[in-house]
């Protein structure tokens, strides 16, 4: 029996609960760096093309119809709903006409849209913006722009042809090497609402960790915050008021909770 037949003959006895175990030795989530920098020096980071060939070949795959969703590169057989976040775009278009323009930022691709697109196409007018890093602006814009869905290299260059009601970040704050200094540049846009998904809370102090992903998915390490979330709340209270504070799907390797906001801005 050669070695891969041994692997696959070890995964198919061991529980759940075991290779979950296993795997989380491995992968997922591990240290806790005193400075974004050191951590990073440690990785391979973010910015690969490998990474950005891979989310591109799936997401079109969903854009075409091959396939039904697609979230970091991964194809699955049914779309996954984030169910407040949608509730929470479909609220914010009700109270405005029936329209809505959204910022995504760090959409990937798009899909955050696509995800949703069954549910926006009821919706009499939708922009969604996604701002992203230039290598994935680039190709969102060759490659998937359309009459709704759009890309840019920065946050102002999305305001300049966009009015935007709300900001949406998923699974993207705890990869900023200043995530507060983010959060300032974006209370000062004074934007109606915020939602927050997919962001990683712990007790204690904010926590700078390495993130070891899964080859299944792609090869690549990089820094990832996991925040204190009375010290988050506490941040977005002084220009925002929270609507609801929800569940998050994802879970770690490492003691914490993921969690997502609506937020809207505090009328004066």
């Amino acid at each position: 029996m050669n070695l891969e037949k041994i692997k696959a003959e070890v995964k198919r006895i061991l529980p759940e609960g075991i290779k979950r175990l296993l795997t989380g030795l491995v992968y997922g989530w591990h240290g806790n760096y005193s400075t974004w920098d050191e951590a990073l020096k440690r990785s391979s980071g973010y910015n690969s093309r490998l990474i950005l060939e891979k989310v591109s070949i799936s997401a079109g795959k969903v854009r075409d119809g091959q396939a039904t969703f697609e979230r970091d590169s991964v194809i699955f057989n049914e779309v996954i709903y984030s169910f407040p976040v949608l509730s929470s775009l479909l609220w914010i278009a009700a109270q405005n006409n029936n329209r809505v323009n959204v910022l995504d930022f760090g959409g990937a691709l798009g899909s955050s849209y696509y995800q949703n697109k069954i549910f926006l196409d009821s919706i009499q007018e939708v922009n969604w913006c996604v701002v992203e890093q230039p290598d994935f602006a680039r190709e969102g814009m060759k490659r998937f722009s359309t009459d709704r869905l759009h890309f840019y290299n920065s946050i102002e260059d999305c305001l300049n042809e966009y009015k935007i009601d709300v900001i949406l970040l998923s699974s993207v704050l705890q990869y900023i090497d200043e995530p507060y200094r983010l959060l300032d540049k974006i209370i000062t846009k004074n934007i109606k609402y915020i939602i927050f998904d997919r962001t990683p809370f712990i007790k204690g102090h904010d926590r700078i960790t390495i993130q070891k992903v899964h080859p299944s998915i792609y090869k690549a390490t990089y820094p990832c915050w996991f925040f204190n979330k009375n010290k988050f709340t506490s941040y977005m209270s002084q220009a925002y008021d929270t609507i609801i504070e929800f569940d998050a799907l994802d879970k770690a390797n490492i003691p914490s909770e993921f969690k997502g906001f609506l937020f809207r801005k505090t009328e004066q």
